[in-house]
């Protein structure tokens, strides 16, 4: 456990921001699990609302640096990919 009142402050700090994080990361995976949902529905109309819906949560956890930009990137080309297949 930390000894001073600096390192006690900063591990309340560190659990508060690992927190945070993980509700951030929680919130990425239920939309890339929606856009998947509808996808697999076959509804092309529901799956694009969707991404566009799931788009701006991924941008938004990738500007605050919980994941990567390129991985951000990646979840949203590889989507709509699957939307375009769709057909």
């Amino acid at each position: 456990m930390a000894n001073t009142a600096q390192a006690r402050k900063r591990a309340r700090q560190s659990e508060k921001r690992r927190k945070h994080n993980a509700a951030l990361k929680s919130a990425l995976r239920t939309a890339i699990k929606n856009v998947k949902k509808a996808i697999a529905a076959g509804d092309k109309a529901a799956a694009t609302r969707t991404l566009q819906a799931s788009t701006a949560i991924v941008d938004r956890v990738a500007d605050k640096r919980i994941i990567h930009k390129n991985k951000a990137a990646r979840h949203k080309s590889r989507l709509a990919a699957r939307i375009r297949a769709l057909a």
